[in-house]
């Protein structure tokens, strides 16, 4: 804490520190008069600003906000595999929230997808934690390139919105470590966010809000987090709790009783002077810091903002089919479109991510801005889920006088949002008609999706195109239209598997059935490491994407190690005619560790641009963190000598590019020797193989030389521990002194 908040801190009353730990009309941080320091207010944001300015004794609707851009959901974002772009998108909402006096916005949203039925995954960015991270961390310095903080959410393991107040997420510390606390780790240490928001949910049975493991000894301790842990709002149980695990600001705060009861608990020793001086210090140096950073409130260019909305949309979508290359539409050839959500398009999410924007573009306004000739039938009513014959008959007859059909489909608002989980993973019941109907009737059929998770695709091999826009935000008609007619190249990939159909997901029967707690049964098997362990079929798998040129990979190189650095290169060449971008992915398996481990996992991505008949270097840099699993019971991460795979290619499941390597660079566990010590692993060590001959070699000779021992009884002499051998007749003194031996030639 710096001298400037230590003098102010110093001047505060009791009452105005305890004030400061507790948020004001539903937005804002405290006001400090005496020491002149305002307040700053903050505001939902991932996917554009939800700026709400409730008059005295008015609760605004969670629609209710001044107009903004309205940007792609993190899905989307999350597909554009692109850093850059995620770095773009914190820009241009860093430069909307100093024009709206905004000082610190509540977002991005890391959590893992584990289930495609969460309710909120449209918040949240992927399956895998490096995704979620390195995107979440790209937006955050965006945001702070223009003097805005961010609060990274919802920590953590959020991953259902059903009884989300009060459920448990219950799991062991490997999962925990590796899958649902990753992204948050490398976010705190590379961006430095200003917050984190504590989620409603527990772990294990503890409120993440008054976890003191998770907010205290993790993300402080361990992490080194300094900034201010804020609630998210109302999911504070007990204010003193909270403020004694580690919590430092209860959003929105309860008045003059939340000051109250601090001011109580302090005076009662509940809480000491300490306590209170830390968490207040926090909060008034984060708002310090904020306003320091205030710039003039300036009008944004809401034309360019919408523009890179639509940009940023173009970078994501993905082109999952394209059979016989319907797509790009051909000029010249007459087209209809399908389907009531080319007209009322579904752009954004529900809830919190809600904006209100200003010019939101459908497909239809986007195609007779790009002067395409293009006929249209609803198909379905937006409103019900019903088949209505008569719309889809008109439909049918419209697709059948056209040379080219777009069908436009998705989930509705009451579908999928905040505050609830699906049910299911399927479209209402009159679109998945209509499209299979279609297929029925015409010869090629293209479907453009609109939604905020996983869908089941029933039909897909009855229809020629699939493209998945996710909710991509109010210029989802123009970027839509640029895809379509190849005006833009799709580069979009998968941050998230698509299966086949619910019962195949690693959590199907047992996710949301339990109100008090959800078991992740499934452990560290989320997304495509579940569904590679189990050869499972996938509709669409992780990291796929597909575009209208062709790239081929080659080249693949390892280096050697440089300090704590391993750089691997390959080379992608784009084969076809059209310039493009793709999305390069280094996987590694680890083939070396006595864990149990994924078949694969993702360690490295690159987005790149290739010009057509063009070849580009792609330079990865691996550091030990990518080769370590997560050693629970030694609370520390493990990294192991061995043989490992190195896979480089377009998606979990196409990687054309593989070799092995043995690693000998890091720091080895030390073996300890003791009676539940294998002999096979004492073997494997030359030290302790050395002692083994020395002590005991004639006599597992003269067992292993007999006529009659086969390599089966051998190797199961070997997969015994040092007991079983006292068991067998050695004499316990001896095995003793071999133990004792052999761990002080260890230590040497």
């Amino acid at each position: 804490m710096d001298k400037k908040v230590l003098a102010v801190l110093d001047q505060l009353t009791l009452e105005q520190k305890a004030a400061l730990v507790s948020g004001k009309n539903m937005w804002f941080t405290a006001a400090v008069d005496a020491a002149n320091i305002s307040a700053i207010m903050m505001t939902d944001g991932p996917a554009g600003l939800r700026k709400q300015i409730p008059k005295e004794g008015e609760t605004l609707s969670v629609n209710a906000s001044v107009k903004a851009i309205s940007y792609p959901s993190a899905a989307l974002v999350a597909s554009t595999f692109d850093r850059s772009l995620a770095r773009d998108l914190g820009q241009h909402l860093g430069e909307e929230a100093q024009a709206e006096n905004i000082s610190l916005l509540l977002g991005p949203g890391v959590n893992i997808k584990r289930s495609p039925l969460g309710g909120r995954n449209f918040e949240y960015y992927s399956e895998d934690p490096l995704v979620a991270g390195e995107i979440g961390t790209a937006y955050i310095n965006g945001l702070h390139d223009k003097g805005i903080g961010a609060t990274v959410k919802h920590f953590a393991a959020n991953n259902r919105e059903n009884h989300r107040f009060t459920n448990s997420s219950d799991m062991d510390e490997r999962t925990l470590r590796e899958i649902y606390l990753a992204p948050f780790e490398r976010i705190i240490k590379q961006a430095h966010p200003e917050a984190v928001m504590a989620s409603y949910n527990k772990i294990n049975g503890v409120l993440n809000v008054q976890n003191e493991r998770l907010l205290t000894d993790i993300l402080r301790q361990e992490w080194g987090f300094t900034g201010v842990v804020m609630s998210d709002w109302m999911a504070v149980a007990d204010h003193v709790a909270s403020l004694q695990a580690g919590l430092d600001l209860e959003m929105p705060g309860k008045g003059d009783a939340s000051t109250s009861e601090i001011v109580d608990a302090v005076k009662a020793g509940t809480i000491t002077d300490e306590q209170l001086d830390l968490s207040a210090g926090r909060v008034l140096a984060m708002v310090v810091s904020l306003l320091d950073k205030k710039s003039a409130q300036v009008p944004y260019d809401r034309g360019e903002h919408h523009e890179f909305a639509r940009k940023l949309a173009d970078g994501g979508i993905v082109l999952l089919q394209n059979k016989d290359h319907v797509l790009p539409l051909k000029s010249g050839k007459s087209v209809a479109f399908i389907g009531a959500m080319a007209e009322q398009p579904r752009y954004q999410g529900s809830g919190s991510s809600h904006v209100t924007p200003d010019h939101v573009v459908s497909a239809l306004e986007a195609a007779k801005q790009a002067d395409l000739d293009v006929q249209f039938a609803s198909g379905y009513e937006l409103s019900k889920t019903a088949i209505d014959e008569e719309r889809e008959k008109q439909a049918i007859e419209l697709a059948q006088h056209a040379d080219q059909v777009v069908v436009f489909v998705g989930y509705r608002d009451d579908d999928e949002s905040e505050g609830f989980d699906k049910t299911n993973l399927s479209l209402p019941e009159n679109q998945t008609h209509l499209i299979q109907s279609l297929a029925q009737h015409v010869a090629h059929v293209s479907v453009v999706l609109a939604n905020g998770s996983v869908v089941e695709m029933p039909w897909r091999d009855q229809v020629d195109a699939i493209v998945e826009t996710y909710l991509a935000g109010e210029a989802v008609g123009e970027a839509t239209i640029d895809i379509l007619t190849g005006h833009v190249n799709p580069s979009g990939k998968l941050a998230e598997t698509f299966p086949v159909k619910l019962a195949d997901t690693p959590s199907y029967g047992t996710f949301d059935q339990s109100n008090e707690h959800e078991h992740y049964h499934e452990g560290i098997f989320v997304g495509y490491r579940y569904y590679d362990l189990h050869h499972q079929a996938v509709a669409f798998p992780f990291g796929f994407g597909l575009s209208y040129t062709t790239f081929e990979f080659s080249d693949l190189v390892i280096g050697d190690w440089q300090e704590d650095n391993l750089q691997v290169t390959a080379t992608v060449k784009n084969t076809g005619s059209v310039d493009g971008s793709t999305v390069p992915q280094l996987y590694i398996s680890n083939l070396v560790s006595p864990v149990e481990k994924p078949v694969r996992e993702l360690r490295q991505f690159d987005k790149v641009a290739v010009a057509a008949g063009k070849s580009k270097m792609v330079t990865f840099t691996l550091h030990a963190r990518d080769f370590s699993w997560f050693d629970a019971d030694n609370m520390t991460w493990q990294a192991d000598n061995g043989l490992y795979e190195i896979a480089v290619g377009s998606s979990s499941r196409d990687l054309p590019l593989t070799k092995q390597l043995t690693i000998k660079h890091f720091a080895s566990q030390p073996l300890v020797v003791n009676m539940d010590t294998y002999l096979n692993v004492l073997l494997a060590n030359e030290t302790t193989k050395s002692v083994l001959m020395q002590m005991f070699g004639e006599q597992l000779a003269q067992f292993t030389n007999q006529d009659d021992a086969s390599a089966a009884d051998q190797q199961m002499l070997f997969n015994t521990p040092l007991r079983a051998l006292v068991a067998g007749g050695f004499p316990v003194a001896a095995v003793q002194a071999f133990i004792d031996q052999s761990n002080a030639a260890l230590k040497k």
